[in-house]
């Protein structure tokens, strides 16, 4: 159906696993969960957001340094100082980093900088840009385009693997329709066929696909249910004066409210939240030892908040 060589599963058990560092795997038991800003505003900023998101926890941290805006005179990010402060948080943190890449000629600059290089929705048929992530062993986290069907998406995926890059992650982030309720509409019936179709993990992004932060936590619940094998949210420490996208940005304690909610959840579809030795003790549940079972401590993750700089 699908001229996808690679992309497509020709096993029925066969599931790829993206590695983004030693400790943590997309596509796995262990749910792969980034979260962080629209875009990076300051070191402060990134900081608190590290600092807070590393005790939730989440794998990975997400902000925007180079931003593709409809409008010319909105914000279009920090660029270089803003790939200085993702360095320096993911030195102090632990945590990698998740950031988008617009062009080709982006592409060595920010592989230099961040773990995971993300393709925005508007770029996911940039077949030149597409052709030079191919060529980097670098993640790559492959988001929908506004109105693409699953055969296009799945197609953009192959231009990535065919071009040498074994690590793709997909990610749903609704298609556009004629509601406006919602900015987009979450296609969580992808998510399902995606992962029969191909072999690669399937992240969701339940902020794109709503613009509306009250949503949020249901799709991110619903989504794990449906088998996505992660979430990509965006959080900030005063949601309201974010530069970008204030109105679908939770706050950091929602964040961390959401992640925790969906252990149930993950539980009950044969996955699981791994939680920290560090949130353990912040949390004070390390009295309660049949809450957590003792393989979902991510015990070198811990290391996150060991010398932290500047605290909470």
């Amino acid at each position: 159906m699908i001229d996808a060589r690679l992309a497509l599963r020709k096993e029925s058990k066969h599931r790829s696993l993206v590695r983004i560092t030693d400790e943590t795997v997309c596509g796995g038991k262990d749910l792969f969960i980034i979260g962080g800003p629209c875009s990076v505003e300051s070191f402060a900023q990134m900081q608190e957001v590290a600092y807070k998101l590393s005790t939730a926890p989440v794998q990975a941290l997400r902000g925007g340094v180079f931003k593709p805006r409809t409008s010319p005179y909105a914000f279009q990010g920090l660029g270089a100082d803003g790939l200085s402060i993702l360095k320096e948080i993911k030195k102090s943190s632990g945590l990698p980093v998740v950031s988008e890449v617009m062009s080709e000629e982006q592409v060595e600059l920010m592989a230099s900088y961040a773990d995971v290089l993300q393709v925005g929705s508007r770029n996911m048929q940039n077949f030149e840009l597409l052709k030079a992530l191919g060529k980097v062993k670098l993640p790559v986290l492959l988001k929908r385009g506004l109105s693409a069907t699953l055969e296009e998406f799945i197609l953009a995926a192959e231009y990535l693997l065919s071009h040498g890059n074994d690590n793709v992650i997909l990610c749903e982030r609704g298609i556009r329709s004629f509601d406006k309720y919602t900015r987009n509409v979450l296609d969580l019936a992808a998510v399902v066929a995606l992962r029969q179709i191909t072999h690669l993990p399937v992240v969701v992004d339940p902020s794109h696909a709503t613009g509306r932060r009250e949503l949020i936590a249901d799709l991110a619940r619903a989504a794990v249910a449906c088998g996505a094998d992660g979430l990509m949210i965006e959080c900030h420490p005063q949601p309201d004066v974010s530069v970008s996208d204030a109105q679908q940005a939770i706050s950091l304690d929602d964040m961390v409210a959401i992640v925790d909610s969906l252990r149930p959840i993950a539980l009950a579809v044969g996955r699981r939240v791994k939680v920290t030795k560090q949130a353990l003790i912040d949390s004070n549940i390390d009295s309660q030892p049949n809450r957590y079972p003792s393989n979902q401590i991510d015990q070198p993750f811990a290391s996150a908040n060991r010398g932290w700089a500047g605290g909470r």
